[in-house]
């Protein structure tokens, strides 16, 4: 197992062959080698500007959206969830670190008056990694309510953007100086020196009506719980939707609802979503699932669904 080097005058944990299945959605994958949960962005920092240059970074939120292969992560994973993270309301704008979980960004907007945001309560995973990949759900996305961002680069040091410093499409966020995928989040990039962490956001809401986004959210968060598998381990959509049509339709044409390798299998509730039935899959019947119904899409339909789970890690 690598180590990095010795670490001074940290506040946050740091292990070693930690496992992550617990700390992804879908309780599945092997352990990190050394893994690390920053007290603060502070503590963030320090910890960045100790760790060797050369060594492998991997950041994790709520840990949605990824898959750990079985094997684990070579290098240092760094959990940004953060349950005291700090929220607050300055200039018009609302501030968030990147450790808060997305639903609560959303009860915190409604609680100020602000609208727009309640589709964040829709999305299982952190700010930051909301941030990474513009995350979306019921029509909203992150990065239309984006003012600015704050980042920790690899060296330890904090860099504001704004929009205009990324390439930012459906699911996508691109550095556009390096040209680099943001690295932050639920789905796992790699962070790189052109890159960085995010560490913050301040969001720009229109005003609103508290009740209203209370009750709007009530009733997103009734949808989710109709239509999709909460009770069961799973990372939220699997496959992002092709231009015009639904990757669940195209699943569910396929006869594929219910369809399992090993412990995973295609959720019967949502064709789009792939569940860990009983606790007891491996990441490599996930994986293994995902390329089947990709495959099988394409032969049948002649769309080759692109996945939106990120999976990292290696094989055993």
């Amino acid at each position: 197992m690598h180590e990095p080097s010795h670490f001074t005058g940290l506040r946050g944990a740091l292990l070693h062959n930690a496992p992550l299945s617990k700390r992804t959605s879908w309780r599945a994958g092997g352990a990190a080698d050394t893994l690390y949960l920053p007290a603060d962005r502070d503590d963030l920092a320090a910890f960045l500007r100790q760790l060797p240059a050369a060594e492998p970074l991997t950041v994790l939120g709520l840990g949605s959206n990824t898959l750990v292969r079985d094997g684990g992560i070579r290098g240092t994973v760094v959990v940004m969830h953060n349950p005291g993270a700090a929220l607050a309301v300055a200039d018009g704008l609302i501030y968030a670190d990147a450790g808060v979980a997305a639903p609560k960004l959303a009860r915190f907007a409604a609680l100020h008056d602000r609208g727009e945001a309640e589709f964040l309560a829709g999305i299982p995973g952190s700010v930051g990694g909301a941030l990474a990949m513009n995350a979306g759900c019921f029509g909203g996305e992150t990065w239309r309510h984006v003012a600015r961002v704050e980042v920790a680069t690899r060296d330890g040091r904090f860099v504001v953007r704004t929009p205009a410093d990324y390439e930012i499409g459906y699911r996508s966020v691109r550095l556009r100086a390096a040209g680099a995928t943001s690295a932050c989040g639920d789905e796992a990039r790699r962070a790189t020196a052109n890159d960085g962490i995010f560490t913050a956001a301040w969001f720009r809401f229109p005003e609103g009506s508290a009740s209203a986004s209370r009750a709007r959210i009530r009733e997103l968060l009734a949808k989710r719980i109709a239509t999709q598998p909460l009770s069961l381990p799973n990372a939220g959509s699997v496959f992002r939707n092709p231009e015009g049509d639904h990757a669940a339709r195209l699943i569910e044409s396929c006869g594929l609802k219910g369809h399992a390798i090993g412990g995973a299998r295609v959720s019967a509730k949502h064709a789009n979503f792939i569940v860990n039935a009983d606790g007891l899959a491996t990441a490599a019947d996930i994986e293994a699932l995902i390329n089947f119904v990709r495959a099988t899409v394409r032969e049948r339909t002649g769309v080759d669904l692109e996945p939106e789970v990120q999976v990292i890690g290696v094989s055993p």
